[in-house]
């Protein structure tokens, strides 16, 4: 699993009106193929009297599954420019569809990729991009003397908490970067002088700086 990866919070939609003709952009993260031709197959449901509904999306920690669709428009004019403003903001597990309606005025193939464009980044923008990292789950059990101490040390190095459960003990979820989560284990079984019994759980996503 990546450790980071930036993709979109959605899912989110924006309109803009380039010569009459309305260009509405939808984006929504997405975890699977499945999930994004679904999310296409909505928007098309949701706009059949569309001119077109054109789409794009990236899937897989390898950015392994792409696929672009014009859906009528000149070939490489709708699709291919949704694709790339993907790419180049480096998202992932992302499906964005760019839907038109006619409004009279041709925009010729230099038109068409730039109003696409712009309808790509606004439904990328109004869905909100974030980063996701990677947590590793740690659960900290320890006598009550000793919780205080723990509390005050995990706060002040800000390690991401996920609740404290109170029993005949005291058992804190931990959540360190998957990276950092060796280091930790070792720096929370040192400042308890090994009295913390710890338990490692899942790899979770979270939204950095949330």
């Amino acid at each position: 699993m990546l450790e980071r990866y930036s993709t979109v919070r959605g899912p989110g939609s924006e309109e803009v009106v380039i010569k009459k003709s309305r260009f509405i952009g939808y984006a929504k993260p997405v975890e699977t193929e499945e999930e994004a031709v679904s999310f296409i197959d909505e928007i098309k449901r949701l706009h059949r009297a569309a001119t077109h509904n054109c789409s794009a999306y990236v899937v897989g920690e390898r950015d392994q599954h792409q696929k672009a669709s014009d859906d009528g428009e000149p070939s490489g004019t709708a699709g291919k420019p949704i694709l790339e403003v993907i790419k180049h903001k480096g998202l992932k597990n992302v499906a964005v569809v760019v839907t038109r309606y006619f409004g009279g005025i041709m925009l010729g193939a230099g038109g068409l990729v730039r109003a696409y464009t712009d309808g790509a980044v606004a439904g990328i923008e109004a869905a909100g991009e974030i980063v996701k990292v990677l947590h590793r789950e740690v659960f900290v059990d320890v006598d009550y003397t000793w919780y205080g101490k723990v509390e005050n040390e995990l706060h002040g190095r800000g390690t991401r908490l996920g609740g404290t459960e109170f029993t005949d003990r005291v058992t804190v979820k931990c959540l360190p970067v998957v990276s950092e989560a060796d280091a930790f284990v070792a720096w929370i079984t040192d400042l308890t002088q090994g009295q913390a019994v710890i338990t490692e759980g899942e790899e979770l996503y979270y939204i950095e700086g949330e």
